[in-house]
């Protein structure tokens, strides 16, 4: 008799897959922890297929048949059946976590179905493997939602009860399985959208409630219960009269389709009433018949609140925060003290790291416009496309996805305060002249607007780079810079202060400690001294982290890694003012920037703020010797030594 092309296909694969005929058990079978797993994974397909194979086997109880339920790789899941066929399986090992698929039994209607992807009934010789000619299996794959193949329902029973009409029992059960499985599918989506739509009300700042066509409150979000101390059963089922009134108005307004939007009101609260501004919304049918109304309500105090926490409440530093007793560094703070209340702008420089804005809010705190807004805006953050209507505001409909109503600019927003510029270095140029004009005119334009505003604002701008050099790149425009650059301020390197730096570690330490509720860390004093030593790169901002790093960790051995990068940093020469000829100070002072720039005598020239041809003249006169530095190139050294050699 001719072979199924199935059966021929698979006997083939069979061949190519090395399984012996003489093979009786599953060449993998899961236990314990693995097999657990592996029914955790496909929980949902036992739970789903569960009364379907009870169903199935019902219809051939008593006739020597079992139920088997698999997975997509062909793992048996659950079986079901007579006892004393059940009891043959077994022996076969035919259990929950034996794999059928073919490269383990051979031929067999489960594995067979995994791989051609199809309903099969393989009977007696039909099977690869001789201990399983005796069965007759009827299997059809199961398949998910999206067309994957995720498990297989298989009827087997002794091979003399061989009939067609067992697999067409088995296909619709698996179809009966497959439609089950895709309502249960659409049922979670709609479980996750109802969630998630709640979420989102109840994620809304402002208070939501629907009310039916009858005036019965029919839902709330999580805001109204808080703003107006009901619980939500309180709330549910309330009559909207008891709460609010004027609500006919309302209702009558809304049904007119007439705008009702953020309409003063006060609502009865549980233990007070709450001033609110109102905004109401038709619910409507198919037909365009309103079936409710849905009201939203922002308490006016929290708005207030929130007003003045983005636009007045930001500056928080004083100078009281700022620690350091070096004598340079406190002239600086003096410095700016004496500025802080001139209406003038300033321009605070320094590297990263060495507490520009806590400069700045506490110029900010320590003038008269204390008790005004201080609005910062940080120029090298914003794109591009967005800084001109974040400094200047827009007005409705000035551009595709501009907020209806406009929006006030950071200008504004400062208007009577302080407005700080950060990385004023990275403003576009376009940008640039649009400031100097407000700055000159303490007049602005919205964007999209014809109607002149006027402002008062005290600007303070920070930078970590050199403006003077960008100007002389032309990525800065000079009047700007002149115009900024009205009271300059210059902060130090942490390097520069190091007799500040025991003072800092000790009050991180502190602060640290306290936020995150740990104990302070006691440094050993070789520690320090290397901390001490260090040149800090990162300046202030660099030690604040590595103070909170070993109060989180409770250890202080990376210092050691870091800290002796300062060994192979170069180091300033020591000497007295009082004690050095000047001659011996510049020699030491040149020697320092030319090991500072590595022999490179260009860049060393440049930081000196002298031409070439005087470096190497000062060169020749104080005997200094370029080979001597670190990371000269020789050709460089070479052409270098000619030079210095001739004097020129």
């Amino acid at each position: 008799m001719e072979k199924k092309p199935y059966i021929q296909r698979s006997h083939e694969r069979c061949i190519q897959l090395g399984v012996e005929y003489s093979r009786i058990y599953s060449s993998r079978i899961l236990k314990d922890e693995a097999l657990r797993k592996r029914m955790e994974d496909n929980r949902e397909l036992i739970i789903t297929a569960g009364p379907f194979m009870e169903q199935l086997y019902n219809f051939v109880k008593g006739s020597g048949f079992f139920a088997i339920l698999t997975d997509g790789e062909g793992c048996i899941l659950n079986v079901i059946g007579d006892e004393d066929v059940l009891e043959i399986a077994f022996r076969l090992e035919m259990i929950p976590g034996a794999f059928m698929g073919e490269e383990h039994i051979g031929t067999n209607a489960m594995g067979t179905a995994l791989a051609e992807g199809t309903p099969v009934q393989i009977s007696e010789e039909e099977h690869f493997v001789t201990a399983y000619h005796q069965w007759t299996c009827s299997a059809a794959p199961i398949r998910d939602y999206h067309g994957k193949i995720i498990g297989t329902l298989d009827l087997t029973g002794s091979s003399s009860l061989v009939h067609s009409h067992t697999l067409g029992m088995v296909v619709a059960a698996v179809n009966a399985i497959e439609h089950m499985l895709k309502i249960k599918d659409i049922n979670s989506k709609l479980v996750v959208a109802k969630k998630s739509i709640e979420t989102i009300i109840d994620s809304i700042t402002a208070g939501i409630f629907t009310v039916g066509p009858k005036g019965y409150i029919k839902t709330v979000n999580k805001t109204v219960i808080d703003m107006l101390g009901y619980t939500q059963d309180e709330m549910v089922g309330m009559k909207i009269y008891e709460i609010l009134e004027g609500w006919s108005g309302i209702q009558e307004s809304v049904g007119k389709r007439i705008h009702y939007l953020e309409e003063e009101s006060y609502i009865k609260g549980k233990n007070e009433k709450v001033h609110s501004a109102l905004s109401a919304y038709p619910i409507l049918d198919k037909e365009g018949k309103m079936q409710g109304v849905v009201c939203v309500i922002k308490e006016l105090k929290r708005m207030r609140k929130l007003a003045n926490k983005m636009i007045g409440k930001q500056a928080i530093y004083t100078f009281d925060n700022i620690v350091g007793r070096c004598e340079r560094f406190e002239r600086i703070i003096n410095y700016a003290k004496k500025i802080a209340d001139s209406p003038s702008t300033v321009l605070i420089s320094g590297e990263s790291g060495t507490g520009k804005e806590v400069f700045a809010q506490s110029i900010h705190n320590y003038s008269s416009r204390r008790e005004e807004p201080f609005v910062p805006l940080n120029c090298g953050a914003i794109p591009r496309n967005l800084i001109e209507s974040e400094l200047f505001g827009y007005e409705d409909g000035a551009f595709t996805g501009a907020k209806r109503g406009g929006h006030l600019g950071k200008f504004e927003l400062a208007d009577g305060g302080t407005l700080f510029l950060d990385e004023i270095g990275e403003m576009p140029l376009d940008m640039q002249t649009r400031l100097l004009r407000v700055l000159e005119e303490s007049k602005l334009f919205r964007v999209g607007g014809n109607k002149e505003i006027e402002v008062n604002v005290r600007i303070i701008a920070a930078t970590n780079k050199d403006l003077k050099k960008e100007v002389e790149k032309g990525s800065f425009r000079k009047d700007l810079y002149y115009r900024l650059n009205v009271l300059p301020l210059k902060l130090l390197p942490l390097r520069e202060r190091k007799e500040d730096i025991i003072l800092l570690i000790d009050y991180f330490m502190i602060v640290k400690a306290l936020k995150l509720g740990k104990t302070p860390v006691t440094l050993p004093q070789q520690v320090v001294e290397r901390m001490i030593n260090y040149p800090w790169p990162g300046n202030i901002r660099e030690l604040e982290n590595r103070i909170e790093h070993i109060i989180n960790t409770q250890n202080y051995s990376f210092i050691w890694e870091f800290a002796d990068q300062a060994v192979s940093s170069p180091q300033y020469p020591s000497f007295s003012i009082e004690e050095e000829k000047l001659d011996d100070i510049e020699k030491k002072h040149i020697e320092f920037i030319l090991m500072k720039y590595e022999g490179n005598i260009s860049s060393a020239a440049e930081a000196l703020g002298i031409g070439r041809n005087t470096l190497y003249r000062k060169m020749k006169k104080y005997h200094i010797n370029c080979s001597e530095m670190a990371h000269c190139s020789e050709t460089e050294q070479q052409k270098d030594e000619k030079l210095y050699r001739f004097g020129t």
